[in-house]
């Protein structure tokens, strides 16, 4: 009877504890409501679908990659790692408000002294055994909220850890695009370079003939052959970045060296650019942003840890219980004469701790501040690095267009100025300076195609793409770094 009111007691004051520190409210998010940037690059501001961006591509090679990126990149692997740290640590944070529960078996052989104090009775054996056998029971009562608010931080962190994948995989994602395009303008340019390497050699042979009927002078033929040998001297330097690029490739699916050689060997254009971009609003980053949400769910971790630190001033209410059997003897040891008992509530209370408690309070409270502050700066750099993207990505545009035109009319003057020279109405300088104008601008053109679509992957990035965020934001949720879609069934949410 006496345990039951005991236990009806303590489970009254559980009840009626109270939660000490302060409730974490969301910091609020001053994010303007338009882009500062002109869309005039495509964009407009339509709801942005860009949990598999790399789709608008129209490059099937590329959507191979990312699904091997996606199931063998080892950064990703530990970023996954790291959620099952912060879930397993949540888990042992909420294993402190509930009772821990323990049972023992022992024997001994023991001995008295005989010159022990108090003297032993005479008779007594110096020799015996003790048999012992029990359960023990301890429950400390949460009735200021320590624990609570210690499980409260481990669920925040959890959420961080989650949002920290998603990051990584936004990245991870930017990255197998960047080095894809990469390793195209690379082959693009190579292929240029070919081209105008074999050109070259045709207006070597054309010198060198006329040379030899004494049509035109050696340096003409100096000159041709000097702009010849430069041009293949590009070569080795472009194939270098080509295979750097897809050796980095290799490295981010997860593959040793060498492993993509033959999937890149055959030359492809570089991915082209959609006709429009939906980037949708200011406002849709503090859900699109992966980064944003873990540096929210950080600062509710350090919220919640100040409440934590305060309950430490407060006294500590256990329950504690011990029972069993101990005996002398193996025959008598489980009978009912042996048996042991205690329960009962206890009290401890850190008086005078020399200011530790109140420096830990101190210390969280200057955690959360810094945690608030890293949350703006990261509002901050997602604004610039998205205005910085709609810019470049505009702006390119426009010098593509011009290079475009600039190609066309090389190409025609290098005609007109080798048909002159042909007919002896141009010199042959003429000719030199058409073909490097040809050169520099279908080189400074493929260039341009590169930027372009390299801007348009840096914007996904910087819009937060790479993962499907949920109607609502829940930071324990579980993981979903893509759009479950049929057309990429590999990218599905990986636990």
């Amino acid at each position: 009877m006496r345990t039951a009111q005991l236990i009806a007691v303590a489970t009254w004051c559980l009840c009626a504890g109270c939660t000490v520190g302060p409730n974490y409210r969301p910091p609020r998010a001053a994010l303007p409501s338009h882009w500062i940037s002109p869309l005039a690059g495509g964009e407009d501001t339509g709801a942005a679908d860009l949990a598999t961006w790399w789709a608008h591509f129209d490059d099937a090679q590329l959507s191979v990659l990312m699904d091997k990126a996606v199931r063998s990149n080892l950064t990703l692997r530990i970023a996954e790692e790291r959620v099952r740290e912060a879930r397993a640590e949540r888990d042992l944070a909420a294993g402190g408000a509930g009772p821990s529960i323990g049972a023992s078996l022992a024997y001994s052989r023991n001995r008295y002294g005989k010159n022990g104090f108090p003297p032993l009775p005479p008779g007594t054996p110096l020799d015996f055994n003790l048999y012992n056998t029990g359960f023990d029971a301890a429950w400390e009562l949460d009735l200021f909220g320590g624990t609570r608010r210690a499980v409260e931080a481990a669920n925040a962190e959890v959420g961080a850890a989650e949002y920290g994948r998603r990051d990584v995989l936004v990245t991870l994602l930017a990255e197998v695009a960047r080095n894809y395009i990469g390793a195209r303008g690379y082959q693009q340019r190579l292929a240029i370079a070919r081209q105008n390497i074999a050109a070259q050699r045709d207006i070597v042979g054309l010198v060198r003939s006329r040379f030899d009927h004494g049509l035109s002078s050696d340096l003409d033929l100096q000159q041709a052959t000097a702009l010849l040998t430069a041009t293949e001297a590009l070569v080795p330097s472009l194939q270098t970045g080509f295979d750097q690029s897809v050796h980095h490739l290799g490295v981010l699916l997860g593959e040793a060296s060498g492993g993509l050689d033959a999937h890149m060997a055959t030359v492809q254009s570089i991915p082209s650019t959609p006709p429009t971009v939906p980037v949708g609003l200011p406002s849709d980053l503090l859900l699109r942003r992966p980064d944003i949400q873990r540096a929210e769910r950080e600062v509710a971790a350090s919220s919640a840890r100040i409440g934590e630190a305060r309950a430490d001033l407060f006294p500590k209410f256990s329950l504690t219980g011990d029972v069993g059997l101990d005996s002398l003897s193996a025959g008598n040891w489980i009978d009912y004469a042996s048996r042991y008992w205690s329960a009962g509530p206890s009290l401890r209370w850190e008086i005078f701790e020399a200011g530790r408690i109140r420096a830990n309070i101190r210390i969280q409270s200057a955690r959360e501040q810094q945690a608030l502050n890293a949350y703006q700066q990261t509002l901050l750099v997602a604004l610039e690095e998205v205005e910085n993207a709609l810019v470049a990505y505009a702006r390119e545009q426009t010098r593509r267009d011009a290079l475009v035109r600039s190609e066309r009319a090389s190409d025609e003057a290098l005609k007109l100025s080798t048909q002159l020279y042909r007919s002896g109405l141009a010199d042959f300088l003429k000719v030199l300076e058409s073909e490097r104008g040809l050169y520099a601008s279908q080189d400074a053109l493929v260039q341009s195609d590169e930027a372009v679509s390299l801007d348009l992957v840096q914007l996904y990035k910087s819009l937060g793409g790479g993962w499907q965020p949920a109607s609502k934001p829940t930071p324990s949720s579980e993981i979903s770094p893509v759009a479950r879609t049929s057309a990429h069934p590999s990218l599905r949410a990986q636990r």
